[in-house]
């Protein structure tokens, strides 16, 4: 019997199998041949589609006398100079990635790996922004070894924190996502202090075909073809890796070995590809599950057909972002891929969790990733993270780039006090400082709630896409109506979150709000809302650095007209977030077991969901899109008090406040006189305590 014909048993009990494609031998009929027809025809036309697009209006007849009989004419020099090398650099690319993508997704055996989900493209434009800032030159040499060394480094770290051969789809998929945010928060700042030696590199960063001659072509042909070529010969190989481990190695299998080549040959084809047109993503997640489900699972067919899908919808990408060239300048093919990417995710979740619904250890997990072995008194706690709180307050008013003694700050707040400073301390410090403090209380309280509600404790409001969807919001109100005053912000940011959670959860709906597809789909809004801020901060032609900080989440320039924002928020939400503390504990169960104990799961999982939107889409209007508080208050709040969710919820609130306020305070003086943004130094501090928590709760199997 052939390996296509048989049934795919898992590598491990722990691991299902939940490929959404369907075997060979499932009356597939004609499929497989009108796919590959149907991949080589699009390709076709939408090569020569991609030559005739521009600001330069050239028809197809040109396009084929420049190819066939070039003469030195404008058009002609243009389409062999420009357009010809940039069609090119986007098939091998986009035949590259697709290629990663279906080897990525054989070797961990999960439908959701891809370059993209395993935080190659992160890692990779990481180390490549960090070579052109400290060392230009030895990077112009080495750009690869630069792009692959980044690449390795982030696919190792979200495949050993996801829980490795025992860790889950989503689990993986969620590391990746919670990885792919660190890096980019390093990113993000490097390129903010150092603006002047990465010009530029913004539109690159959203993944761009724009070529200027054959230079990149000539580099990458080699890599590309080789690789491919390179996997082709190991076709047999491959294909037994889709059986189980025992059966792999009793046919005589190197398994751990073609695991660590077919990797090794995955991240270095799609690393040559960031290293010329930057990061592209969901190129390697659609195209080879297009051909999976045709029935072409074995690896002689899936490999060349995946580059062939590949190329297509990245050409095909390519060509609509140039379509509207004239009326909106250029835009970023990654980012349009992300557009069209983001659909897919959604739709393959449907399809994958059909058959993980049943699954708990899919769907959900414990919430309790350990705790302290002598547990501090909860009173003693709230008393001392409240006082905590204070001081970092106080000491933040001192500090900056003047030095205001704590006496003329107690002077200033009790009503009296020099001028001077009264106006520093309540004009600019003060406000920035309460905004920062009430913005971190609402994040925290908001990741706990939406843990709970989604059954996760990799859950954040920038993971669920709720983040993202703020920030489109708050952006295409500022592009739509620049003048427009700065209190219709927040009313932006809450419809644009609200609609972000209402394609989540509409989505969700009909599988019960299942936690994985919750989390699924979130990713993918997540995704998509993050390439519509890259066409609106690239297209409206703001300042990158301010667009940056903002993206990254800032307390800067705060006033008093936000403060009087958050207050309502959090006067009035917190107070609902703890009284729901009965039912989010019930939560925690499987959705069967509270239902049996008498829980409306579905609406009380929405009702919790509102209450964490709102506040979360309140704190990205004030401070723009901060990170990890969401994800790293909540934890530590278990680890201290338990998983009990009300005394939980206010331990949480207040270390998100002690976070953020002291995020600020770093940012102000760690590079004064110049601002290093909230959210990148809020990433910065919960990287290392981020890899304590995703390796401890890999360990105890969550």
């Amino acid at each position: 019997m052939s390996l296509a014909n048989k049934r795919i048993a898992p590598a491990t009990a722990s691991v299902p199998d939940i490929h959404p494609a369907q075997p060979a031998s499932v009356g597939m009929g004609w499929v497989p041949l009108w796919v590959l027809l149907g991949g080589l025809g699009a390709l076709l036309i939408l090569t020569f589609v991609s030559l005739t697009q521009g600001l330069a209006d050239i028809s197809v007849r040109t396009v084929i006398q420049a190819i066939v009989s070039p003469q030195d004419t404008i058009d002609h020099n243009m389409i062999r100079g420009i357009r010809l090398p940039r069609t090119v650099m986007g098939l091998l690319s986009g035949a590259a990635l697709a290629v990663a993508g279906a080897l990525m997704q054989t070797v961990t055996r999960n439908p959701l790996a891809s370059e993209t989900t395993l935080g190659v493209n992160a890692g990779a434009y990481l180390v490549v922004v960090a070579g052109s800032i400290f060392m230009p030159t030895v990077l112009h040499q080495y750009s690869l070894p630069f792009a692959v060394a980044g690449g390795a480094l982030a696919a190792a770290a979200v495949y050993a924190l996801g829980g490795g051969r025992r860790g889950t789809p989503i689990r993986i998929a969620l590391s990746g996502m919670i990885i792919t945010l660190v890096l980019s928060s390093f990113t993000s700042a490097l390129i903010l202090l150092n603006q002047e030696s990465v010009k530029g590199v913004f539109l690159w960063g959203t993944g761009s075909l724009t070529q200027n001659n054959w230079d990149g072509v000539q580099f990458s042909w080699p890599w590309i073809v080789g690789g491919i070529g390179a996997v082709c010969l190991a076709v047999r190989h491959l294909d037994v890796l889709m059986l189980s481990e025992e059966t792999a190695r009793s046919l005589g299998q190197k398994v751990a070995g073609t695991r660590i080549i077919a990797m090794a040959v995955a991240i270095l084809i799609a690393c040559v590809s960031v290293s010329v047109v930057g990061p592209i993503g969901f190129i390697g997640l659609i195209a080879p599950h297009v051909v999976r489900m045709s029935g072409m699972t074995k690896h002689a067919w899936l490999i060349p057909v995946s580059a062939l899908w590949g190329a297509a919808i990245l050409v095909g990408a390519d060509t609509i972002a140039r379509v509207f060239v004239d009326a909106y300048g250029e835009l970023p093919a990654g980012a349009i891929t992300a557009m069209i990417g983001a659909p897919w995710l959604i739709w393959l979740a449907l399809r994958i969790s059909r058959k993980v619904q049943a699954n708990a250890s899919i769907g959900g997990s414990s919430m309790s990733v350990g705790s302290l072995q002598e547990r501090i008194p909860y009173p003693v706690l709230v008393s001392a993270l409240s006082i905590l709180l204070v001081a970092i307050w106080i000491l933040s008013l001192t500090s900056g780039t003047l030095h205001i003694p704590l006496s003329e700050v107690l002077a200033v707040l009790s009503g009296n006090g020099d001028e001077m400073f009264r106006q520093i301390l309540l004009d600019f410090r003060l406000p920035r400082l309460l905004v920062a403090g009430l913005a971190g209380m609402a994040l925290a309280a908001s990741g706990s709630l939406l843990q709970s509600a989604v059954r996760n404790p990799l859950g954040d409001p920038q993971v669920v896409g709720v983040t993202g969807g703020a920030g489109v919001g708050v952006l295409l109100l500022m592009v739509a109506i620049p003048q427009i005053s700065i209190g219709w912000l927040p009313v932006a940011a809450v419809l644009g979150g609200l609609l972000a959670a209402a394609i989540v959860y509409s989505v969700s709906w009909s599988r019960g709000l299942n936690p994985t597809m919750l989390t699924l789909v979130g990713i993918a809004v997540s995704a998509a809302g993050a390439a519509i801020i890259n066409l609106l901060v690239i297209q409206s032609e703001m300042e990158v650095a301010p667009a940056l900080a903002w993206m990254a989440g800032s307390t800067y320039g705060r006033a008093w007209p936000e403060v009087w924002q958050m207050v309502p928020t959090v006067l009035v939400l917190l107070p609902i977030g703890w009284w729901l503390g009965r039912k989010v504990d019930l939560l925690t169960f499987s959705d069967e077991s509270s239902t049996g104990l008498g829980l409306k799961v579905r609406r009380v999982r929405l009702y919790v969901a509102i209450v964490a939107v709102l506040l979360a889409t309140m704190s990205a209007a004030n401070v723009g899109a901060v990170g990890f508080i969401g994800l790293l208050a909540p934890h530590a709040a278990r680890m201290l008090v338990g998983s009990q969710h009300r005394r939980s919820f206010v331990i949480s609130v207040l270390l998100g406040g002690v976070l953020l306020a002291s995020a600020d305070w770093i940012g102000r003086i760690v590079i004064m006189p110049r601002d290093l943004p909230s959210g990148i130094v809020t990433a910065l501090i919960g990287a290392p305590y981020l890899a304590f928590l995703m390796f401890k709760s890999s360990r105890k199997g969550i």
